[in-house]
């Protein structure tokens, strides 16, 4: 019977990490292997964005071949292999999935949630954990998106907001209180509220569901396609932006919005 490309993935890698493979695969660890494992995701996250549907499945392969290098790596040890990794999955699933895989109810995607994280804090009780909602948040999460996850999990306990506009009025306080310290020179104090800021914007962007990291590589995007207008305009001028004045570059800049 042939090999399904599952085997022959798991095949493939086995040969790269054993005597005669591959010298960088057989130097890897799972220390070693973290940032890899973070920018292949960041890869996938920017073929979404773009809607590039042709890159998207080689991009999911490479976050694929991460776990299964971290499972050559377990089972090496003997630790753990990748029929650890599905079997845990598998039961997690079902566990915190009683709405299908039980006789529970679930009306909407947001009770789904608040089940997944009621379920989850049962099982950590039951393993005698301790550590609080908030600990399941990555700290290496890019700012941002950390602000965001933690006001979605603190939200689920019912500490949030009841609705965006509640939201919208403490973003009014606070830039309020950013302009106040920052007409006053007092700096230390704009920096702590500045971070305030952004905070409250991305428990906003969460009760409008929108996807803060998304939203802001999307304006970065547009600002990099304006700005790079501007520079083209101007080279074909025979200028650069250091020989045009604000004024000039305030109309093509507008020139770009426009052709948008």
């Amino acid at each position: 019977m042939t090999d399904t490309p599952f085997e022959r993935l798991v095949a493939v890698v086995a040969r790269l990490r054993e005597p005669g493979g591959c010298p960088w695969d057989r130097e890897q660890t799972h220390q070693t292997l973290v940032p890899y494992v973070i920018e292949e995701a960041h890869e996938v996250a920017d073929a979404i964005g773009r809607e590039d549907m042709e890159a998207l499945p080689e991009e999911l392969g490479d976050v694929l071949l991460q776990v299964m290098l971290h499972a050559r790596i377990g089972q090496e040890a003997g630790r753990f292999d990748v029929d650890d990794i599905a079997s845990r999955l598998i039961d997690k699933l079902i566990r915190r999935h009683p709405h299908v895989f039980a006789d529970e109810h679930a009306s909407s995607a947001d009770d789904v949630t608040q089940r997944w994280e009621r379920i989850k804090q049962e099982e950590k009780k039951r393993k005698g954990d301790a550590s609080g909602v908030l600990d399941g948040v990555p700290k290496a999460l890019p700012a941002l998106l950390k602000a965001q996850r933690l006001t979605e999990k603190a939200g689920r306990t019912g500490f949030d907001w009841p609705d965006a506009e509640s939201v919208l009025g403490k973003l009014h306080e606070e830039v309020a209180e950013l302009e106040a310290d920052v007409r006053a020179g007092r700096l230390d104090e704009a920096r702590a509220e500045f971070g305030d800021v952004l905070f409250v914007l991305a428990n906003m962007a969460r009760h409008l569901k929108i996807d803060a990291e998304a939203a802001l590589q999307g304006a970065n995007a547009k600002f990099t396609r304006r700005f790079e207008h501007v520079e083209r305009r101007l080279r074909e001028q025979g200028r650069s932006p250091s020989d045009a004045t604000l004024a000039e570059m305030d109309a093509l800049w507008e020139e770009a919005k426009q052709l948008e």
